[in-house]
């Protein structure tokens, strides 16, 4: 009778695990890919006939493509801010510049400035519910080892701490890069190797999917590609022999990135994995088009300004099974709702997430909410600010006038509308300072002159 019921509790305790196993792996695994600094017309299902990016055109095709995606910042630091909280990050002061940079020395310098320590991340949020969570590739949230990001919800960190650095492995002399973007202080998880640096970050995150087929992971793919340097694959180069220097390298650049994609597509695949993961592609803010000779068209402006080629990104979403492939969605999205999505998605109950900017995607992805999912977005760096109410944009300057423009009907902005319809400039101008008085004061703010170098850039890039 003994052995019975030992018998019998061992197969309900085997049974139980059996139970939790298969509930485990009814999460699904999410890889989130950014690039950086890639123009909105510089992939293929964004229309380019120059550009290669086979891969993710495929993946773009097995999912759903947002045509009016938004970061919350136009340079690369405080975007991936938001993406990493799902806030504004202005809430929590981080003004929209990078860090460190050529910052004023009335506030927060140098490894002091990064991601403050109060806020939970996309890895904190999914790591208590059970997820393995990495992030390959650029940081860009402080290079003090208080910001790290094994010490900001991940398990596993292989890449640097700053904003930009050699595709090659280090040697004096290598273009753009300095001693503080490739040494880790005692951390482990570094990149130091004679691979390029795109593949070199295929191959980790490959490595890191395999190594947690049998468990649910998060895994944000974060590219430097392509960022300064310009520093192509040499081989690449080939494939565009016809283009002007900087383009060449760029698209060479593009090729590389899109090969990596490929992999780690391939990789879950390969695994049995691909309809059990939700995979994301978009970009950390516009196309720096004077200095790696990105494409923004049809879009105004560039990286760094808030009309919508600095501000508006590519971006796809697949769930196999889920979402239905080949699909558009036309309402305006922010890069904040990534967050609460996933979450969500990996079975996160919404009451637990507070303070956040984000919304959970998915219902207004699958049509069970009609509604847009944001009404009202903004942006916001020192005295410029933009606020996208419904289909109607206004931009505040420092240096004229604020300009309106209807972007349902002019996507350019080159039809400014603010001397007709006055009343609907002093609402919406009055509405962003609204929200302002909501924010904290920036903890860091570039040197003046940077500002001014801004607006000349953007004049150089309005149509």
């Amino acid at each position: 009778m003994k052995n019975y019921l030992l018998s019998m509790m061992c197969f309900f305790v085997l049974l139980l695990f059996l139970q939790f196993s298969v509930f485990a792996q009814q999460k699904p695994n999410i890889v989130f890919i950014l690039s950086d600094d890639a123009g909105y017309a510089d992939f293929g299902f964004q229309g380019s006939q120059v550009i290669k990016t086979p891969h993710l055109d495929k993946l773009e095709s097995q999912g759903v493509r947002f045509n009016q995606a938004y970061v919350s910042a136009a340079v690369c630091g405080p975007s991936r801010a938001g993406i990493l909280t799902g806030k504004y990050q202005q809430r929590f002061g981080f003004e929209e510049n990078n860090v460190p940079g050529y910052m004023s020395k009335s506030g927060t310098v140098g490894d002091d400035m990064g991601l403050p320590l109060d806020q939970k991340t996309i890895g904190d949020h999914l790591k208590s519910l059970g997820y393995k969570t990495a992030i390959i590739g650029k940081w860009h949230q402080g290079n003090a080892d208080r910001f790290h990001p094994l010490k900001r919800g991940f398990d596993e960190f292989y890449g640097f701490r700053g904003g930009a650095r050699s595709y090659y492995e280090f040697k004096e002399g290598n273009s753009n890069t300095k001693q503080e973007d490739w040494l880790e202080h005692g951390f482990a998880n570094y990149y130091e190797t004679e691979t390029y640096l795109t593949d070199a970050f295929a191959d980790k995150t490959v490595a890191f999917i395999e190594e947690n087929k049998d468990h649910p992971f998060f895994v944000f793919l974060s590219f430097n590609a392509v960022h300064t340097p310009m520093e192509p694959d040499e081989k690449d180069l080939e494939t565009f022999p016809n283009l002007t220097e900087k383009r060449q390298k760029l698209a060479a650049m593009t090729l590389s990135m899109d090969r990596a994609c490929g992999r780690v597509l391939q990789k879950l695949k390969d695994l049995g994995l691909d309809e059990n993961t939700i995979v994301v592609f978009t970009n950390d803010n516009g196309g720096p088009s004077d200095s790696n000779a990105s494409i923004n068209s049809p879009l105004s402006g560039t990286k760094a300004n808030h009309l919508e080629g600095g501000i508006r990104v590519p971006f796809i979403m697949r769930w196999t099974g889920v979402i239905p492939e080949n699909i558009e969605y036309n309402y305006p999205i922010s890069t904040l709702d990534l967050l609460p999505t996933f979450f969500k998605a990996a079975g996160g109950a919404m009451n637990k997430l507070s303070g956040i900017d984000g919304v959970n995607l998915l219902p207004y992805v699958l049509g069970e909410n009609k509604n847009r999912p944001h009404e009202t977005l903004y942006w916001k760096k020192e005295s410029r600010g933009a606020i996208r109410n419904n289909d109607w944009k206004l931009l505040r300057f420092p240096d004229r006038p604020a300009e309106l423009y209807n972007i349902a009907e002019d996507l350019s902005e080159t039809n400014n509308l603010a001397t007709k319809y006055p009343d609907r400039v002093k609402t919406m101008y009055k509405k962003l300072f609204e929200w302002e008085l909501t924010l904290e004061r920036p903890k860091w703010q570039l040197l003046r002159k940077y500002e001014g170098k801004a607006m000349k850039r953007m004049d150089a890039y309005k149509k």
